[in-house]
């Protein structure tokens, strides 16, 4: 499968799904528009990992694409599409050979130069954060648009922004040349996770639909 543009990412946390269980909000999320699930739960060891992977395997079957945080054994065990990993993660070519090209390889950046050395290094998608305040990481830095409009500007892969995103907001980071959004609570809280996803993925399609009008 490929990536489309614009891509509206879920990423996992089965602690904030306001009891359901974390197959069902994805499912619904998939119904909504979302194009890509990380799966991120970073408490799991990893057999119990690999089978919530496998579960989430089966509920995405063909309609996204699925990641697992870090974890390019997992990712390659449980027949995922790509392997997200962050800044202080394996190295992007040691999980490149690794995966015998098996696997999209994600890198989590937050600046400039970091987007820069991730592309360099044959990253295939890059998740830029934190942009807006968010709950998760409550009196974090922010970057807000001016990173993503300067990030967006200095590579030129698939750049999804994080932290904070919002039906409100996330057609202010697709303006400044985000490629889509990634977006944990905005989903896995929303009493309806497929309405929450359709409003996101329509906000982002209104957003590109103008700056590719304006570029005309």
């Amino acid at each position: 499968m490929q990536l489309h543009i614009p891509t509206l990412c879920l990423v996992t946390d089965r602690q904030r799904c306001n009891g359901r269980r974390i197959e069902d909000v994805v499912d619904s999320a998939i119904d909504g528009g979302v194009g890509l699930v990380q799966l991120r739960e970073k408490d799991l060891p990893a057999v119990e990992l690999y089978s919530l992977a496998l579960r989430l395997k089966d509920v995405v079957g063909n309609r996204a694409l699925l990641f697992v945080n870090d974890r390019v054994d997992v990712s390659l065990a449980a027949g995922a599409d790509g392997v997200q990993l962050g800044e202080t993660a394996l190295p992007l070519h040691t999980a490149r050979e690794i995966s015998a090209g098996r696997l999209l390889l994600g890198r989590s950046v937050h600046s400039v130069d970091g987007a820069i050395q991730a592309q360099s290094h044959g990253a295939d998608l890059l998740t830029l954060g934190t942009i807006f305040p968010t709950s998760s990481h409550p009196g974090g830095v922010t970057g807000g648009i001016a990173l993503v409009r300067e990030v967006a500007a200095a590579v030129d892969l698939p750049l999804l922004a994080i932290g904070g995103i919002d039906s409100e907001n996330v057609g202010d980071v697709i303006a400044c040349g985000a490629s889509g959004a990634a977006v944990i609570t905005t989903i896995t809280t929303a009493p309806d996770p497929s309405a929450a996803a359709l409003s996101l993925r329509d906000a982002m399609r209104s957003a590109l639909n103008a700056a590719t009008v304006h570029a005309r």
